[in-house]
């Protein structure tokens, strides 16, 4: 009965969609307030209806209720609470309810603290959530419905792909999803902007925190899956260019380029119809996303789905809203007429520039990701674009972005002079060329990746210093201090998260130019080095898990007769699933992670064993954990709070209905 209810919840969140998508819609253009109110219950309701739906989703995997299809296929009863739990997100029909669970999160969230909001422009922005919600909730009644009854329930499921039962598959899709979907806000102000026939710098206000807070959930997700790609995978690497990984990373450049432009709306009324062609860019990015990752067309790793005829389905939602939006923007741009004028050299160049570089960067990505589809369907060939055209078509956009950024960021709105704006910058760029060529003396020449990688840390962090250093104007520092500690919590959000990029960027760098590899078969009792490291294998035993048997080393590490750590890598086998997962152990550093394997056992009785020795890896993440900082920093931000009451007070009155 309780799972009839979910259903049922469902179907009725799907009605309460259709209400919020069209009587809102109405009400705005008729001026009919009573009408443009429905948004917000409708809303409302929508969320509290989906949760309940998960909610019974979730209970039915905790107690392994097996007359439900889902679970069969998803859960085992053996299987750990934890990914029981996350089991419910682990797979297509599932994920599918976390994401319009999310969307309309965010929809009640405009409701709930869009108070300041025009009622016209709120009604609007809630009517296209409710559309989108509409498309998602008939998307998984009619084609992936996750309450389907099994007609002879078994007695046991088959258990959670062993890829995903893993703490970092649990938080990664909820905060990529958080991320993906939150993008939808950012497009439906856009949408209601070109209906309304108004961009101002009160919308660019108002887009802003939003696509803040999608851009720093993009963030913490991509890391976390970078993260798990790290240890789980066995291969050592954080980022493989594969398609699903580029489905997150395309929409986060296409935010972060609609962050810097919405600023240019908001300070200077400039740039308006490319910010809005950015925020209906950003969300369709996301559904193109959703498309690559549930479709089937592109193999990956970690896809959901090989299921054309839902791919179909997304694909329609696809050219819907895309198509909608940006034939609103082709009849509506000639209505958003720039205000603010602004010479080549001022901070509107530079984040015109920046844009530039962000969007033309996520372009090379989608034509990487995209080709070897297209290259099949049209030329009837099959090709594989991997990491090395990435590298080299991605990487020139990185360095030019994080070498304009503390310059841009010290240069006055409408025009200036760069002469006065690099006068800051000269310290740290003496600086960034000094740390370069001593990472150059240190590797004793080689690749200059290392080196580049240094000059950008440096530059990027101590530009973010200088840019602080500034805008507390003179005096002493303690003066200084108290007058960083009044700065609006955006611009300190900025420079944190300017500097976190810096960090990133080095950690990259270092570990790709600097790692140790080392692949061989040892026996056990063996000892061997590597870069500057002794590593012995001691034992090898067969450790039966809760739902898994495992091959786990021990193995022992030591540097100048001092023993460094103790690891246990493993090789598991989880018998329900018959699939194989390798386990790495890793003794985490500030310096360098030591990373090893045990492979499969060999013919002379020995074992596979690779070792790594890995520079500066945490960096990486602590980098992507410093930028989403930044972006919770800025958040906090009272402007974005209060968003421009003065618009909400100069707007003009609505007839009652």
């Amino acid at each position: 009965m309780l799972i009839e209810l979910g259903h049922l919840a469902l179907i009725l969140a799907f009605a309460v969609a259709l209400v919020q998508s069209v009587v809102p819609l109405v009400g705005a253009h008729k001026g009919w307030r009573g009408w443009m109110a429905a948004a917000d219950p409708a809303a409302s309701l929508q969320v509290i209806l989906i949760g309940f739906s998960f909610a019974v989703l979730t209970y039915a995997f905790v107690v392994s209720d097996f007359s439900l299809q889902l679970v069969v296929g998803n859960s085992h009863t053996d299987k750990p609470l934890l990914y029981k739990i996350t089991g419910v997100w682990g797979n297509h029909e599932g994920s599918m309810l976390l994401w319009v669970l999310i969307l309309a999160l965010f929809g009640a969230s405009a409701s709930w603290f869009g108070q300041d909001l025009p009622p016209a422009l709120r009604a609007r922005v809630l009517a296209v959530q409710g559309a989108i919600g509409v498309a998602f909730l008939a998307f998984i009644l009619f084609t992936s419905n996750p309450f389907t009854r099994m007609a002879v329930p078994p007695m046991n499921g088959e258990d959670l792909n062993p890829l995903l039962q893993d703490p970092g598959l649990a938080f990664h899709p909820p905060f990529l999803y958080l991320g993906y979907v939150g993008l939808s806000m950012s497009f439906s102000f856009a949408v209601a902007a070109l209906i309304e026939g108004r961009v101002d710098a009160a919308w660019g206000r108002w887009v802003r925190p939003w696509t803040l807070a999608a851009w720093m959930f993009l963030t913490i997700g991509i890391a976390l899956g970078s993260w798990w790609a790290y240890y789980e995978l066995g291969w050592g690497g954080f980022w493989f260019w594969d398609p699903v990984e580029n489905a997150s990373f395309m929409p986060w450049l296409i935010a972060a380029a609609l962050l810097h432009s919405a600023i240019v709306v908001e300070k200077r009324e400039a740039l308006k119809s490319w910010t809005i062609l950015l925020a209906i860019l950003a969300f369709g990015f996301s559904l193109i996303g959703t498309f690559i990752v549930r479709s089937g067309v592109l193999t990956s790793v970690h896809a959901f789905a090989n299921d054309p005829e839902r791919g179909v389905f997304i694909l329609m939602i696809l050219g819907v809203f895309m198509g909608g939006a940006l034939t609103l923007y082709a009849a509506r741009a000639g209505t958003m007429e720039a205000k603010g004028v602004f010479g080549v050299v001022s901070r509107e160049s530079a984040l015109v520039l920046n844009n530039i570089l962000l969007a033309v960067s996520a372009f090379v990505v989608f034509i990487g990701t995209i080709w070897p589809l297209v290259a099949e369907l049209f030329f009837d060939r099959k090709l594989s674009v991997g990491p090395p055209f990435f590298d080299a078509a991605f990487t020139p956009f990185v360095v030019a972005l994080a070498a304009i950024l503390p310059l841009g960021a010290l240069m006055p709105w409408k025009r200036g002079r760069i002469d006065r704006a690099i006068q800051p910058l000269w310290g740290v760029l003496a600086l960034s060329v000094a740390a370069g060529g001593l990472v150059w003396v240190i590797q004793t020449g080689g690749a200059m990746l290392a080196p580049v990688g240094a000059v950008l840390l440096v530059w990027l962090v101590g530009g973010a210093a200088a840019d602080l250093w500034q805008r507390t104007g003179r005096g002493g520092i303690g003066d200084k201090l108290r007058r960083a500690t009044r700065l609006p919590r955006a611009d300190l959000g900025k420079v944190v998260a300017h500097a976190g990029l810096g960090v990133t960027i080095f950690g990259v760098t270092a570990i790709t130019a600097w790692q140790v590899e080392d692949i061989r078969v040892a026996q056990i009792g063996d000892t061997f080095d590597v870069g500057g490291y002794a590593v012995t294998l001691d034992a090898v035993n067969r450790v039966q898990g809760p739902n898994y048997s495992s091959t786990m080393a021990d193995m022992t590490v030591s540097r100048g007769g001092s023993i460094v750590a103790f690891l246990q890598p493993e090789k598991r086998i989880y018998p329900v699933a018959r699939m194989p997962t390798t386990e790495a152990a890793i003794d985490n550093g500030f310096l360098r992670d030591i990373y090893v394997v045990i492979g499969d056992p060999q013919d002379n009785g020995g074992w596979a064993v690779r070792v790594y020795i890995k520079p500066f890896a945490n960096w990486i993440w602590a980098g992507c954990i410093i930028m989403s900082l930044g972006g919770a920093l800025s958040l906090t931000d009272r402007r974005f709070r209060v968003a421009a009451g003065a618009r909400k007070a100069a707007a003009p009155a609505v007839p009652a209905e």
